[in-house]
């Protein structure tokens, strides 16, 4: 009989948390957090980010000034060397979660891709 689809799912969380893509992020993060420079500066980035995202979600204009801002603040944690470091961890990450997601949703595409035939 198989595994509950929640169990698999936790075990999953587990294995994600143990592995060396988590495991070298959650090290530059704690890195980046005891640098209290780089912390503020992270987390203005990140406010910066998210602030876009809102407006872009919800369907407001994003202004040349509040691009250019962004654009200063990407350019400022590229030259910080551990939060650069912080980025590619996280990018190389959310490549893996990508593929994982790839793999769980493969039986629906199968399913109704087969329907358009």
């Amino acid at each position: 009989m198989p595994e509950n689809l929640y169990d698999v799912a936790y075990n999953l969380e587990t294995a994600l948390r143990e592995s060396d893509e988590f495991k070298a992020l959650r090290k530059l993060y704690d890195q980046v957090n005891a640098d209290e420079s780089a912390s503020k500066m992270f987390e203005n980035f990140r406010n910066i980010q998210l602030g876009l995202q809102q407006k872009q979600m919800s369907g407001q204009e994003i202004s040349e000034e509040e691009i250019e801002q962004a654009q200063k603040s990407v350019q400022l944690v590229q030259q910080h060397e551990t939060i650069s470091q912080l980025m590619a961890a996280e990018q190389r990450l959310s490549m893996v979660v990508t593929e994982l997601n790839k793999i769980i949703m493969k039986p629906l595409e199968e399913l109704y891709g087969s329907m358009e035939q």
